[in-house]
């Protein structure tokens, strides 16, 4: 197996978010975000994360949020590529592979403290990742570069050992060539192998700050995030078997295919640290409006890998594969943020909101400089509504259009990300007057989006990727305050 498709092979590794927001932000942080999704510019202990300028306009006092979410994404790449109609196993040209990514618990918190003009407050949770995305039968890619490879390896051995007979039976080169290159692709009888990928990434995120109030009706914020990343990459291809009828290169053939099995387990960890500053402004008791920044987090994070020895070998001399080397550090920046959003209350028993992100993912730097292949940095609209039918429940929606702006050589078959419509709702429900419980539901509608590789590994030879997903995640939270 060459350098090469080594590269192409493992730069596919790193994965994107499972839950809503940009590339590898996390923006869904509790319960209260699933059910209503323009949180821009809301007042409330649960809008924290978003607008943590407004914890400013809470009552004097300790304000909790204790929530925990659970999310389920499939992923399925529906890979074409020729000659992957001469696998034993499953012997078509065009495959289904299969991903999901799974975090059953996803814990946070928020707490502030008001007193006079002056809070303090903290969040944590999970700001980017979010779970494990486990391939159980591997990737397209995988499978049609050792398709690929494995025919092109069998033709030419079988060529090279064919022709030479054919010469001495009285044909000239040029002819012996051609008629042994027709005999090598009739004794080709196809290839197996077994492959598998699993990849986890969790960022979690702790944010502490404070507001103050320079007048009642304006708060500003100051705070700092530190991110801590902990990723987990796991994937091996094995059992690779060529199948032909000429005996006569079996051995070498075999040496060959067997000498590129690839083995993989990577533990990546690394910290990072960047400042945060919000602005919320009380026009009057129906306008609020507010708007909060977060600058790019510079993350690097650092390899404990073991590999078998072919892919350490390669790994000492090639620089994509050489990202999961054992003692290397790599770049992995968290692009920055900025977000605002108002607040409509036209009476008091109804909220309507809208609201904008903008995510710098050019300006932020990862390995082998991929965010130039990113054409524009993602966006997002939102809005949403709230709905107080009585003193003990509030009714909620809200929807949120991602629109990513990424290239078609972007895009591979684990870190695939597509431009989405999301849709949530759920209820408020009050226990008492300073307990509040929080339930929430949010779906994810992705685009599809099809990918066409031309002359791919070799003139002529074209590879089509499908790619498509789901998202589902279910939250609780409870918030109380004295």
């Amino acid at each position: 197996m060459n350098k090469k498709l080594l590269s192409v092979l493992f730069a596919l590794i790193p994965g994107a978010t499972l839950f809503a927001g940009g590339l590898t932000t996390n923006t869904n942080q509790n319960a209260a975000y699933l059910r209503q999704m323009s949180q821009e510019a809301i007042i409330d202990i649960t809008g924290l994360y978003m607008n943590p300028a407004g914890t400013a306009f809470l009552a004097p006092g300790y304000h909790f949020s204790l929530n925990i979410q659970s999310a389920k994404q499939d992923r399925d790449i529906e890979t074409t590529f020729p000659l992957m109609q001469y696998s034993r196993k499953n012997p078509t040209a065009t495959r289904l592979f299969h991903g999901e990514a799974n975090a059953p618990i996803i814990p946070s918190f928020q707490f502030s403290y008001n007193w006079e003009k002056w809070s303090v407050n903290a969040n944590f949770a999970i700001g980017g990742g979010g779970g494990k995305c486990e391939f159980d039968n591997g990737l397209g890619t995988f499978e049609s570069m050792y398709a690929a490879k494995i025919y092109s390896e069998v033709l030419t051995s079988l060529t090279k050992a064919i022709a030479p007979v054919l010469m001495h039976q009285g044909l000239d080169q040029a002819t012996a060539m051609t008629q042994a290159q027709t005999m090598a692709q009739g004794a080709y009888q196809g290839y197996s192998i077994n492959s598998y990928l699993k990849g986890r990434q969790y960022h979690f995120c702790l944010t502490l700050g404070g507001t103050y109030k320079p007048t009642e009706d304006l708060a500003l914020f100051l705070g700092a995030r530190a991110v801590y990343a902990s990723n987990n990459y796991n994937g091996w291809v094995e059992d690779i078997h060529a199948f032909y009828t000429d005996p006569m290169t079996k051995q070498l053939v075999d040496q060959q295919v067997a000498g590129s099995e690839l083995s993989l387990n990577a533990d990546q960890t690394g910290i990072g640290f960047t400042p945060v500053l919000g602005i919320d402004w009380r026009i009057n008791e129906h306008w609020n409006v507010a708007a909060k920044y977060e600058f790019k987090t510079r993350l690097r994070v650092e390899n404990k890998s073991e590999m078998n020895e072919f892919t350490t070998q390669t790994a000492a001399s090639n620089a994509t594969l050489g990202q999961f080397a054992d003692g290397t550090k790599i770049a992995s920046d968290v692009p920055s943020l900025l977000t605002a959003g108002i607040e409509y209350r036209p009476i008091d028993a109804v909220r309507l909101r809208a609201g904008y992100h903008w995510y710098g993912d050019k300006q932020a730097t990862v390995y082998g400089n991929k965010q130039d292949l990113i054409d524009n940095d993602t966006w997002e609209l939102t809005a949403g509504a709230e709905w107080e039918i009585n003193k003990w429940v509030t009714i909620s929606g809200g929807y949120v259009r991602t629109q990513y702006g990424l290239s078609d050589q972007y895009m591979n078959d684990l870190s695939f990300t597509t431009s989405s419509n999301n849709m949530g709702f759920g209820a408020r429900v009050r226990l008492t007057s300073k307990l509040n419980l929080d339930l929430g539901y949010m779906k994810t509608f992705y685009e599809d989006r099809t990918v066409e590789t031309k002359d791919y590994l070799a003139p002529g030879l074209t590879k089509t990727d499908d790619y498509s997903r789901t998202n589902r995640v279910f939250g609780i939270g409870v918030n109380f305050e004295f």
